[in-house]
């Protein structure tokens, strides 16, 4: 089943035009800051970032477990877990254009489906993970000036032939747009305008090893809190950012909430984002506003519905706290 076509309300078409002055950011960044590592900058993400569209229709995927996929065989459950599936209002494209350039991808096969084709999954399956690919493209091509970064985390149902195919589509879509793993502190804007590379794919998957463009998965740690608490959340953010310049990598800081099976039992019909998202996104966004990006600060941060709040222009705006560190530098 394909997601349905125009489904953009007056409250969608909104949000995209608020977004649309973040569609060339990197772009528009100050000369200074061109020269610094991506892994210093602070870049907004998407958790679950395909997950604006699930299919009810389809079965429930390989990631959830055994109890879950027989009691899904009502049509109630699938709607019920569609409430908790969805992390994301926005489209690719629409995530791209309000400033959005890290996003969190999860991939399975449809176990019983003839092919190979691989599909966005987090408890439903979404799109084909083609599709997605080829609208990043579409963005990439008329901003070119813009960086991404893909993270392929989890796979389910998948053998090495599906890796094949999988990585095969990745490189059609995105071709010589592709960067090759190099030392993390070289990569800068500069470096990847220079060589016309406008894409970092991360592959937790031994077959990385195998293609120089795939960048191996500890090279984006992205500790998770997994707690419903969102003291416990920022305490946890705080203290991973305090461990992450001794690895020489780029760092998620994962701005998220996660329910556990007694808040979803208490709150089956609310889901994820009346629960949990619209309650406490002020007080991770005021967290958010008071962080420095840099070698010891963060560097990406994702959030849930990057919608509802001014996410990704506040995480964008950090970056001029290293313009401010540069100029107090020069004149000391």
């Amino acid at each position: 089943m394909k997601p349905p076509a125009g489904r953009e309300g007056g409250r969608r078409r909104a949000a995209g035009a608020v977004a649309e002055s973040n569609a060339d950011w990197m772009g528009s960044l100050p000369a200074a800051l061109r020269s610094y590592p991506l892994s210093n900058l602070a870049i907004p993400g998407s958790h679950d970032s395909f997950s604006y569209w699930v299919d009810e229709k389809s079965p429930v995927g390989p990631d959830q477990a055994t109890a879950i996929k027989r009691l899904a065989r009502i049509s109630l459950v699938k709607k019920i877990m569609k409430k908790w599936s969805v992390t994301q209002n926005l489209t690719f494209k629409e995530q791209l254009e309000g400033g959005i350039r890290y996003f969190d991808l999860r991939v399975s096969s449809k176990p019983g489906e003839i092919g190979q084709e691989i599909y966005f999954i987090h408890g439903l399956f979404g799109i084909k993970v083609w599709d997605g690919l080829k609208e990043i493209n579409t963005f990439l091509e008329q901003h070119p000036k813009e960086v991404i970064f893909l993270d392929f985390n989890h796979f389910y149902a998948m053998d090495d032939s599906h890796h094949f195919f999988l990585i095969n589509r990745i490189h059609s879509a995105f071709g010589s747009k592709l960067c090759s793993v190099e030392c993390v502190e070289y990569v800068t804007l500069e470096y990847m305008w220079e060589k016309k590379h406008q894409v970092l794919i991360f592959y937790h998957y031994p077959l990385y090893q195998e293609y120089p463009f795939l960048w191996p998965g500890n090279k984006m740690p992205a500790p998770w809190a997994n707690t419903t608490n969102v003291h416990k959340l920022l305490q946890f953010l705080e203290t991973t950012l305090e461990e992450r310049s001794r690895y020489g990598t780029f760092h998620v800081s994962q701005a998220i909430l996660t329910p556990r099976v007694k808040t979803i039992a208490r709150h089956l019909i609310r889901g994820l984002k009346n629960t949990l998202v619209h309650r406490n996104l002020p007080m991770i966004l005021n967290w958010v506003k008071a962080q420095k990006p840099g070698v010891m600060g963060v560097n990406i941060i994702t959030s849930d519905f990057v919608e509802l709040v001014d996410f990704a222009a506040t995480v964008i705006a950090l970056n001029d706290l290293l313009l401010e560190e540069d100029e107090s530098a020069s004149t000391s």
